[in-house]
Order: structure tokens, then sequence, then C-alpha cells
């Protein structure tokens, strides 16, 4: 929920205040440049140098992740919030370089070398293209407890990443500030709720990523400081960056989730469709709500409950007048199928003998952030004055986990972390003093006490971290659903986030889309924005396209905030509402494909909603032709492009980009959508309900309000289940295999129980689909499925498009019989119904070219 907007002016001073502060917090420190190598010493992984009395350490992880740790001194601490353990202390052994010039090493894919003098740190690809460079001229400066480094910026590069940053999707020839900050609106305000100093450069088909693994205020300019470089620094604290080599975006993402960590996979029902309002108040009105869902057949999973459930808005309270009989207001809810998420801000109403038990029970165990002179640390928020967990304390995280026993126990399904930045009313910049105390106390770290300065920006990681440890520990057979506004990276290892306080607008439409997408390749899949716009009031047509984008977004979640018009989904008539809950039924259509996509990102870090450039990086390559609408066109899994107006609100039509080198069918009509692989690289199709006409070139379109264009790309084989009205239920009817041939043709599908940890132990279904086609057959091969999981579905509809006629003869490998097939001429589509094969199989159908 927003700041009131009357404190903006207050948030805005504070922040312009901000670094003169912590360079006050951080102490003074002589200027310090990096300018000659005076020493130097191999190292079995790779290479430490002295600059005077400046240290380097170079080490390579992998043959393709290089750490770069530099200080005016000694080296401090190696210690991380963000980076695993396993990972920042794996080594590969190197071949070290030592000539006049230059000192460095040799991986399997990578030259590093640091020039003598002056002292420049080149990192090369073994055919000698460079991959990062130090810029020329602009040494490495420490400076009143801070640092600024440059690297050059080539004139073809183009960066994504930071997070959920407003403005330009590629982050060229911008700047950000990374520190959490709570702000509404947006619009084109920086900084935000995330601070994730992780971006991806892309340089014709080479890319490499750039970690910055520091905590306090830092800052990235991409050829803003100086045309030519991009520049990074931080007011304070440690000078430690990791080089990820691709050299496709691809495995610089997963590098990246290598260090830092993968998501879990979550619940199933988190995938559905989930309706929120600050605030649905009292019970009546949220039960009102979920018999709306039901009897409107709109397919939901979760209910939320915002701030005003609480008594007094204190955390982990219900208020005993708006919701006199809370458990049985829960048990009702699930016997209708609803999930509840309640918010549990981090502030804790400092109500001294009041039987709050929070705060004497954090009061007790000294669990609070303090004051330089020891006292509690006290700031204003939604319960009047509030004190503030110290998460950066093992034995607090566990305090703070043991507070949701008593809604575990009443069956509260998962848990929202608002505020977190954390936001304090009457606080500097709207947060804490940056001298306030906190105290380290955590494995892998050296116990000392931090100011505020440095533990701001994973203040809301280490919140969701406590959420989450303490949900596991409450209830160890349930995978936990956590909600996170405020992060820092590695933030994906604790479930969900969202972009924040979003606004009613067109602009905030689009902005939704690069935001996702940005946070996507900075690590967190789980994630998505507020439907609809939370804090103004949409017009009938932008909630609807609203929720036509998010039906293929990872979260879908619809909130909104006081004082705003109604944004349920039947919102503004019987018209609006059929085109929604058209979009939300495709979504629940799809669920055995997103939630593929889920176990896959949990497995590999790749985001479920990605940018065109991930699968696709040679967009990027000379003459290639470029992509338009890179920031608003997007995938959904490697199968599913999403082309949505880039300015709806106007008449101006607009050409659909289709990456070239692939026929897209669309996804409604089933029928080709772009031209053959020999067509230009940008081309496009009439779009209306209905039709799917072939043409070739690009063709403006002005797609109507009922219609998201959606394509396939050809070589995918897509699982698709019957509706169902909320995830307890079990589909009726056959799994269904839309198949799209194509060149690598291929496919999978992902299954378990939905909610439980079993699929660590082996019990869930994942079986992979090919397909071969030539102009007269198509042939489509079952893998062996693993696991033991057992499928809800008999039987496996294989509907194959581009099929163009009625003409065809089936044989499945496990049966002796041909298989009966139907055609829809419509669709050019041919359908034939399987007996559920979990062995190896063929499927093979003749007669493509007979018409």
């Amino acid at each position: 929920m927003p700041v009131s907007y009357q404190r903006l002016l207050i948030l805005l001073l504070g922040i312009a205040l901000l670094a003169v502060a912590q360079a006050q917090t951080a102490g003074s420190q002589p200027s310090t440049s990096l300018e000659a190598v005076t020493a130097s010493q191999p190292l079995p992984d790779g290479i430490e140098l002295q600059a005077g009395s400046a240290t380097l350490r170079i080490t390579a992880l992998r043959d393709d992740i290089v750490r770069v740790r530099i200080s005016p001194a000694a080296l401090p601490e190696d210690a991380s919030w963000a980076v695993l353990p396993g990972p920042r202390t794996k080594s590969i052994a190197v071949q070290p370089i030592d000539d006049a010039a230059s000192v460095g090493f040799r991986t399997a894919a990578l030259e590093v070398r640091v020039d003598r003098n002056p002292l420049r740190l080149v990192i090369r690809d073994l055919a000698g293209n460079i991959i990062s460079a130090d810029a020329v001229g602009r040494p490495v400066r420490f400076a009143l407890g801070g640092f600024t480094i440059s690297k050059q910026m080539p004139a073809d590069e183009h960066y994504f990443g930071l997070g959920d940053k407003t403005g330009s999707f590629d982050r060229r020839n911008q700047a950000y500030t990374l520190w959490n900050t709570d702000v509404g609106p947006q619009e084109s305000t920086d900084p935000l709720y995330k601070a994730i100093p992780f971006f991806l450069a892309i340089n014709s088909t080479r890319s490499y990523g750039l970690f910055l693994d520091n905590t306090w205020r830092t800052w990235f300019g991409f050829g803003k400081q100086a045309r030519d470089a991009i520049s990074f620094g931080s007011d304070g604290g440690p000078l430690d960056y990791y080089i990820l080599y691709g050299p496709t975006p691809k495995q610089v993402v997963e590098a990246y989730a290598y260090l830092t960590g993968t998501p879990p996979l979550p619940p199933l029902w988190a995938f559905g469709f989930q309706q929120s309002r600050y605030s649905y108040t009292p019970e009546s009105q949220v039960l009102e709500i979920a018999k709306h869902l039901r009897a409107d057949a709109i397919p939901s999973d979760a209910l939320y409950l915002d701030i005003d459930y609480q008594y007094k808005n204190r955390p982990f309270t219900v208020d005993p007048k708006s919701f006199p009989d809370f458990p049985t207001l829960v048990a009702d809810l699930r016997k209708q199928h609803f999930h509840l998420v309640t918010i549990t801000d981090l502030h804790i109403a400092q109500a001294p003998a009041q039987g709050y038990a929070p705060y004497d029970t954090g009061q007790a165990g000294d669990h609070f952030v303090k004051n330089p002179d020891g006292t509690d640390f006290v700031g204003i928020v939604w319960p009047g004055p509030a004190v503030f967990p110290d998460f950066t304390r093992a034995q607090t995280r566990e305090w703070w986990g043991s507070l949701y026993r008593q809604f575990v126990n009443d069956g509260v399904a998962g848990f929202w972390n608002d505020m977190n930045e954390p936001s304090v009313f009457d606080g500097p910049g709207m947060t804490m003093p940056l001298d306030t105390v906190h105290h380290i106390e955590e494995s892998g770290f050296a116990t000392r006490t931090a100011t505020h300065a440095e533990i701001h920006n994973i203040v809301g990681l280490e919140n969701a971290r406590a959420t989450f440890e303490g949900l596991l520990k409450l209830r160890p057979d349930e995978r936990p659903f956590v909600l996170t506004r405020a992060t820092y990276a590695g933030g994906q290892r604790y479930g969900f986030t969202w972009t924040g306080d979003n606004s009613a607008t067109w602009n905030h439409l689009r902005l939704a889309t690069q935001m996702v997408l940005n946070l996507g390749v900075s690590g967190i899949s789980m994630v998505g924005a507020d439907i609809g716009g939370f804090g103004s009031s949409p017009a009938p047509a932008l909630l609807t396209r609203w929720v036509e984008l998010a039906a293929f977004s990872p979260l879908c979640r619809d909130h909104a905030a006081k004082g705003t018009q109604p944004h349920e989904v039947w919102a503004n008539g019987k018209e609006q509402e059929a085109i929604r809950r058209r979009y939300i039924e495709t979504r629940y259509r799809l669920l055995p494909y997103i939630y593929s996509l889920a176990d896959e990102s949990s497995r590999t870090g790749l985001p479920m909603m990605r940018p065109v450039f991930l699968d696709f990086p040679e967009i990027f390559a000379p003459n290639s032709g470029g992509f338009d609408h890179l920031d608003t066109e997007f995938l959904l899994g490697p199968s599913l492009l999403i082309a949505p107006p880039p300015f709806a609100e106007t008449l101006d039509g607009y050409a659909v980009s289709f990456p070239k080198n692939h026929e897209w069918y669309d996804f409604w009509t089933g029928l080709k959508a772009s031209p053959s692989p020999q067509a230009p690289p940008i081309a496009a199709i009439v779009v209306a309900q209905g039709l799917g006409a072939e043409i070739s070139g690009p063709v403006s379109i002005h797609p109507p309000l009922e219609t998201m264009p959606v394509y396939v790309r050809d070589g995918s084989i897509i699982p698709i289940q019957p509706l169902i009205q909320n995830t307890d239920e079990t589909p009726r009817g056959p799994l269904e295999l839309h198949v799209y041939p194509g060149p690598q043709c291929s496919g999978s599908i992902y299954l378990d129980d939905g909610h439980t940890f079993a699929y660590q132990k082996g019990e869930y279904l994942r079986q992979s689909f090919t397909c071969a086609s030539d102009a007269n057959a198509v042939e489509i091969k079952f893998s062996a499925r693993q696991g033991s999981y057992a499928p809800w579905w008999k039987f496996i509809e294989v509907v194959v498009y581009d099929w163009p006629s009625a003409h065809a003869q089936a044989r499945f490998s496990s049966s002796t019989y041909p298989l009966k097939t139907t055609y829809d001429p419509k669709q050019h589509a041919l359908h034939m119904m399987l007996a559920d094969v979990s062995a190896e199989a063929e499927l093979k159908i003749v007669g493509r070219s007979n018409h």
C-alpha cells in the first residue's frame, strides 16, 4: 500500500540528502586510485595483485565465472547475503599468464588479463573477443568510504536487469540508484522497492552478466557519466563483483542463478487467479467476494486480506469486531476451494503491557533494531509508533517465523510481507536513520554490529527469508507461499514478489511488462504486477487489457487501493466480465504448461515470463533487422509469444514482430500466422477474433478489445488441460497435446501433488515429447516417464496443426490398430485420442501431402 502522496515531498527531500548522510556514516577515508600493478602473485584459482596499498584478488569459480575483489587496503571479510556458500567458495585450477605488459590467467572459456601500467582488467573469450574491460583512463577509485569503477561500453551493447526499474527497457543511456524505497506513484521514479545490482549485457551474439555484491546504496550508469563507459559504485562496503560469461543470455541467467539460487517450486494454487483489495472487510465482504467468484464461474484460487483485518493495524492480530470468527472464515473459504493470504508487515506496534504478544516476546528476546544509544528504534507506520525486527540475527528470524503459528493453525495458506523496504513514515527518506544499529549474528559472518546504511537493502530479503523458513518449520510438509515487496539479489529463494504500487494508467500497463521481464533476467522468476493498477481506478478497457496480459504472467493478482472503483472481474458489466473470464479460463487450461515452466525455473533459474532476446539473442546480431516492441512483446516459456498493442489507448495500429527463422501459429485459430523463414525478420498478420489469414510483409493491425494477440512457435508441443474452476479440482477428460510442427520440435509436462515436498522424493511426473515432420508425415515420440506420480488423465488427445485435409492414417506403437482421426477444417487441425502411455512410444501420422 502506498505512502500518502502528501509525504512524497518528504521522501524526495530525504533521498536527496541520503548521499551526504551515508558519506558521514561511512566516515572519512583518503582518496585512492588504482594506477599500476606494483606486485603480483599467482593463485591456484587466479591471481592476487597489489597496486600500492590496494589489493586485488581475481579468481575463477568456474570456467565462465570470474570473481573480482578490490580493496584500498587488505581485503575485508568474505561473506555474502546473496551468493550461496557453495558457489562462493568454489574454484577451478587456472593456467597462469605473466608477461612484460600484463599478468593474469586462462580458463577453458576465458582469458583474464590485468595490464600492468596503467592497471586495467580485460576479460576476453578464447577467440580474443573482449567480454568486459575497464574503461581506459578511468581507474578504480576509493573515496569517502565508497568506490567508483568504470567499464568500457561498446557502441552496440545492450543492458538489461537491475530488477523492476521504470524508464526504458534497455538500460543503455540511463542511470539508476539501488536503495529500497517505498514510493508511489512509480511514474518515472527511481529508486523503487528492490535492490538487485546485477545486469545482463548483450553485444552482437555474445552475452555476459555483472553482479556487484554490495548491500549499501549503489548506483549504475550506462553511458550517463561518460558516453562510452558503464560506471557503478557504492557509498560504502566492499568492491566485490562477478563477471558471468554466456555466450548466450540464457547461460548468463543460469550462471547468476547458480550464484544466488533458484526459486523454490511454489504450490500449484499460486499460479491460479488471485483476488485482493485494500481492504476486504468485514468478513461478510470476504465471503461475498468468494461467492461472486464462484457464482460467476470465474476460475480462482486465492483471496487476500490487507491490513484492515488486523486489530489497530497491528501485525499478527485479527480485529474481533470485523472478523469475529476468523478460524471459521478460513475454513469456510477452504470449503469453497480458496486459499487465504494475509498481510503481515514487518513493523511491530510499540504496545507494552497491552497483551500484544509480538511486542512482548520481541522485547523479551531483544529482537528489535536499536538507536546508537542502545534503545529500541521507534518509527511511525500503520499502527502508529512501531519497532522493527533485526533480521540480520538468526535468532530474530526464528522468533519472527514463530509468530505465524496461530495463523498456520487457523489454516491461512500464504503470507504477504509488505512495507519492508523498510518504510517509516516519519523517518529520513521515509525509512530508518542511517545510524540505527543492526546486529549481525549469522553463520558465515563475523558477529558484529552494522549501521542501517549497510543493512537497509537486505531488510526485505531477510524478512521474506524469516517468513519462508518459519513456515517450513511450522508446516514442514507444505510448500510456503510468501509474497514480498522489497528484496535484494537472491530474493528469488524465498518465493514471489510484485512490482509494487503501480497506477491505473496505460503507461503502467506498458511498464508492467518491462518491469517483470527485467526482474526475470535479474533472477526473480515468480513475479507479477497488480492487475488494473493499485493506486487509482482503471477505465473498463484498461482493466480488461490488464487481465488479458496478466493471464500470461507468473503471478496473476488483481489488487486495488482504498477509495478506488471496484477492480473485480465483474466490474463494468457482463460484456467486460465475459472477456476477462475467457482469459482467466485460458490461463487455467494452460496450467500444465505454466506449472512445467515453474518446474524448469526451480531447477535452472530461467524466468517463466521472458524477453524475446533470451530465446532469440540473434535479434541483436549485425544486419538482423532488429526487433520492434522488444519492451512490450514477451515470451511465456519458449513457445508462446504475447504481442499486446504497445499503445492500446490510441487508435494507432502496429506490426507484430516475429523472430526470424521460425514460423508462428495464431494461438486462438491454430492457423499459421507468420511468413516462412525466408521472409524479412519483422512481419505481421491481420489479427481478429476468428480470423487467421496468412499474408507476408509488415501490416498495421489494431486487434479488438477481446483479442490479445498470442502466437505459438513452430516446433512446439504444448500440454493443455480441460477447464477447472480451481486447482483443487481434478480435470475431467483427456490431457491435450497441441503439436505445432517445425524444427527442433519438442515439449514436456511436469506434474506432482501441487503442494507437498513429496516430489523431492521422486513422487512427480516428468515426460518429454519430440516430433519430426516432412511434407507427408508427422512423427511424435513420447519419452519414458520419470518419477512415480500418477497422472489425472487416462487418455491423451493429440492435436496436430498445419494438417491440410482430413486424409490421414495414424498408428500408435502401443496399439495394434490404426487410430481414428477427426479433422477440424477451420483450424487445419487433426485430432486423435490415445490411451495414456508411460513408456517410450511413437505416434506416426501420414497423408499430410494428400489433399
